[in-house]
């Protein structure tokens, strides 16, 4: 009688908790089975750890490539699809915790009966009844047993959140080197437009010296006409300069979605990191870091890891499951003794507990192809792992050259500058004083124009260099961007 009370009880009790809707959705806002704690804050991952730093007011004067990375890694489209296919797998992962725990579900039905029952010619055997029954249920049931398809199932999942993790990782560096190359492309432009406005000035002074020559009676007309027309197309490359550089800040602005048309002022190309030597690894232990720690190579082990814990419990949910069941019913049904009595009200109930084996002897050998699906998927995935860990492995040599030639590079084109420099200054000393001829002026007035706008190249690609081979690494953080 004692179990039968705490029966109904508990009936009575899950009808309130089924009754009050709004207690039940404020009790799913808390994760029970402690899944978010691998979810990180921000949609920046361990770059942009905190949310403070997704808070943002105007853009910074002049821009820098901190900002510009900490906006695009909290704001881009793809950062924040990886982060939430992070929250998709770790909802998964509590899914699969809560196979361990047993299932209770309440049931309640109300129904108006109108039951009339009339005999042919035997009045006295007719019946009516009218009356609203109402029926409550609890059930529960607890899986015991399963030979392993829950572990299974647990690990696959846990798998598939690592592998979401180390893609999101992997997302981020790949977004921070081409916000990076976009930065750098848009500050190189604009050092290129400062460079063709000193050309544009320079081949101006050319003109005037050449045009004072020529009414001076001392040079040809020819003298004047060369010296303009390299001034007209300073002129022209002065225009051109100004139209690239507002089609480098709208894709910059497009990376930390703004709109393409907002001001942007970029910082001086000599501001920021200058060329050195800090990546003095041998590339043999850099490639063989690579192949084991870049979040690519880790997101393919993870998959891996899933699809063989997926093959587990495909063959583990062929085998029988040993579970606990119980039930416990009342309802208010009207009895009657027979044909032709009248019905009265009555209540009944019903109550049991047992265990339950489950025995799947036969599926239409659909359980066998399950299984050679998932055994196929393993093979792919490791396929897959290979390729991660080829290309890792080849983004680090081609990386690595290209940091090495850029630094290079960069040595190179600061001593070349130095004697542009020097030329052109000499060469227009020497036309001044009636000793050097246009050609001579203009050649050199053309060499410097070179040196300056590749001495700026050389040192934005040495910088974008520096970060790409950080980020094929998987190594990239925001303290990189910082001194940039």
């Amino acid at each position: 009688m004692n179990v039968k009370r705490r029966a109904s009880q508990l009936v009575g009790m899950l009808m309130g908790l089924l009754g009050g809707a709004v207690t039940m959705s404020s009790a799913m806002a808390f994760d029970i089975l402690r899944t978010t704690g691998t979810i990180s804050p921000t949609a920046g991952g361990q770059v942009v750890p905190f949310p403070a730093s997704c808070e943002f007011a105007s853009l910074g004067s002049p821009l820098q490539l901190q900002e510009v990375v900490e906006r695009a890694l909290c704001n881009n489209p793809k950062t924040r699809e990886a982060w939430a296919n992070v929250k998709v797998q770790a909802a998964a992962v509590g899914v699969a915790r809560a196979a361990w725990l047993p299932t209770v579900t309440g049931d309640w039905q109300g129904v108006r009966d109108d039951a009339v029952t009339n005999v042919t010619d035997h009045p006295e055997l007719s019946s009516a009844t009218r009356a609203t029954i109402k029926t409550e249920s609890v059930s529960l049931n607890w899986t015991l047993y399963d030979f392993g398809a829950r572990s299974a199932a647990q690990e696959n999942a846990n798998a598939l959140l690592a592998a979401a993790r180390a893609t999101q990782d992997a997302t981020l560096q790949t977004i921070f080197i081409q916000v990076s190359k976009d930065f750098y492309a848009a500050q190189a432009t604009a050092g290129a437009l400062s460079t063709a406005n000193d050309i544009e000035r320079m081949a101006y002074e050319s003109q005037q010296a050449a045009q004072i020559r020529v009414d001076k009676g001392i040079a040809p007309i020819t003298d004047a006409l060369a010296a303009q027309t390299e001034h007209e197309q300073a002129a022209v490359a002065l225009v051109k300069a100004r139209g690239a550089l507002q089609t480098a800040l709208g894709t910059l602005a497009s990376d930390m979605n703004q709109p393409p048309n907002v001001p942007i002022a970029m910082p001086a190309v000599d501001s920021g990191a200058q060329p050195d030597s800090a990546f003095t690894e041998s590339i043999d232990d850099l490639i063989a870091s690579v192949r084991r720690s870049h979040p690519s190579v880790i997101a393919a082990q993870a998959q891996v890891d899933a699809a063989i814990a997926k093959s587990a419990q495909t063959r583990a949910e062929g085998w029988p499951t040993f579970s606990l069941v119980s039930k416990y019913s009342r309802n208010n049904q009207p009895a009657s003794l027979g044909l032709g009595i009248p019905s009265h009200p009555a209540t009944g109930h019903d109550w049991y507990v047992g265990f339950q084996l489950t025995i799947p002897f036969f599926d239409g050998f659909s359980r066998t192809y399950q299984v050679r699906q998932a055994d196929a998927q393993i093979e792919r995935q490791q396929d897959v792992l290979d390729e991660a860990r080829q290309q890792a492995a080849l983004d680090v040599w081609t990386a690595w050259q290209g940091l090495q030639t850029a630094t290079d590079t960069a040595k190179r084109n600061t001593t070349l500058l130095d004697i542009a420099r020097r030329s052109f200054a000499a060469a227009q000393y020497r036309y001044r004083e009636g000793v050097g001829n246009i050609l001579e002026l203009l050649n050199a007035q053309r060499a410097l124009a070179n040196a300056e706008q590749q001495r700026i190249q050389a040192l934005t690609d040495w910088r974008a260099a520096r970060l790409r081979l950080a980020g094929s690494l998987g190594q990239l953080h925001i303290a990189d961007a910082g001194g940039a």
